[in-house]
């Protein structure tokens, strides 16, 4: 299915994942309507998308507050009354605490971005999704909705509450022609471990040594690839990994030399 001049509306554009997509879309000739919190960022994902020839809007979008997803859809109807695709990509994991250590902002700001601003958002722009056109809504979830690990309790969860709406929304749109699929990658080499552990730059490092991860323009592609598939297939799940990655304790690290 083409994806020329399909509008393309993405929640967390600034970095990782979703400035990768903002790309791709634009590669693949789409119109782009990006959100996330840091303005700064974004307005370069924008401009960088502009110069493949293609319309890229932005606007702050903090998907833990219905206000700022309300002002968001406000904003974007004056340039659209339709999303042709829907890329819930905002969230993230704070900590690596156990849940007796845990911390409630911590676990406050993962479910508010991962789970209830996914909702948030979907539930704004559903009225503006056309049906039986091959209009898709893609979340972003992850291995850790799929097994939990120590430490993971809480992001594991949300993770696993993403499969869960996606899932039901699948059920409750069935017969609209609106896809609704989930990518979950595995270790991937974005900002999220930087995040996580709240800018311990070696610390996250440490993640992905030895290891060859998967890179954001990984998860972007494959996010196309459902996007573009002819209107009556429907990509439920995906699980991506790279190949270093059996499964989340399964990983194998090559030697490093340090000098």
């Amino acid at each position: 299915m083409q994806l020329t001049d399909r509008w393309v509306l993405i929640t967390g554009a600034s970095s990782g994942f979703g400035a990768a997509a903002a790309e791709a879309f634009a590669r693949a000739g789409c119109r782009l309507v990006l959100g996330a919190r840091r303005q700064d960022r974004l307005a370069q994902v924008a401009s960088a998308c502009r110069t493949l020839g293609v319309l890229a809007e932005f606007h702050e979008l903090d998907v833990a507050s219905t206000g700022s997803v309300t002002a968001f859809t406000q904003w974007m109807k004056t340039l659209t009354l339709q999303v042709d695709v829907l890329i819930n990509n905002a969230g993230g994991a704070h900590g690596l605490d156990t849940v007796a250590t845990g911390r409630d902002e911590d676990w406050e700001a993962m479910v508010q971005s991962n789970f209830l601003g996914l909702a948030r958002v979907t539930r704004a722009v559903l009225p503006m999704i056309p049906h039986h056109q091959g209009s898709s809504i893609l979340n972003i979830g992850s291995i850790a909705g799929h097994q939990a690990y120590e430490g993971g309790s809480i992001y594991c969860g949300v993770k696993a509450a993403e499969r869960s709406i996606t899932q039901a929304l699948r059920l409750e749109l069935n017969g609209t022609g609106i896809r609704v699929c989930s990518l979950d990658p595995g270790m991937a080499l974005t900002e999220f471990s930087d995040v996580r552990f709240r800018g311990d730059t070696v610390r996250a490092g440490q993640v992905y040594r030895g290891v060859e991860p998967l890179v954001a323009q990984d998860i972007a592609e494959t996010l196309v690839w459902m996007a573009s598939r002819p209107a009556h297939v429907n990509i439920d799940e995906i699980i991506i990994k790279p190949t270093d990655q059996a499964a989340i304790h399964k990983v194998h690290r090559r030697a490093t030399t340090t000098v």
